[in-house]
């Protein structure tokens, strides 16, 4: 975001315990009323370093949204089209070999869930529960 989590919530930087015990030309020149002076300014432009941190993030997500739907594929189902599932590393027997399949028997899909969600169902009319 170009922000540090700490200048957004403080609107200050943080400092490091070098540069406090090595007085610097900025520290030996500061007066209180140049000092609250400082502090009005900073507090003043908080906000817009927030939104601007916050417009920065929108951007950034837009970009990754924007690369995942270039790589993604996806695909649309209709009520009653036949699928595969995948056979994933977790769900298969326990002494599976190298060899065996990596697909389970065909189902159906018996209806539309939401957005790349199915409801399904197997051959045999057994409804498969929906996670």
């Amino acid at each position: 975001m170009g922000e540090t989590s700490f200048s957004l919530v403080y609107g200050a930087e943080t400092l490091i315990s070098v540069e406090i015990g090595e007085p610097s030309t900025r520290y030996t020149h500061a007066t209180t009323e140049a000092n609250k002076e400082e502090l009005q300014v900073n507090l003043d432009l908080l906000e817009e370093r927030i939104e601007a941190a916050l417009i920065r993030m929108a951007a950034k997500k837009q970009m990754i949204e924007r690369y995942y739907n270039r790589k993604a594929n996806l695909r649309h189902f209709n009520i009653g089209d036949f699928f595969l599932k995948k056979v994933f590393r977790s769900t298969k027997a326990a002494n599976a070999e190298n060899l065996s399949p990596n697909w389970e028997c065909r189902y159906r899909v018996q209806g539309i869930a939401g957005k790349g969600a199915y409801e399904s169902e197997t051959i045999d009319g057994k409804v498969l529960p929906s996670n």
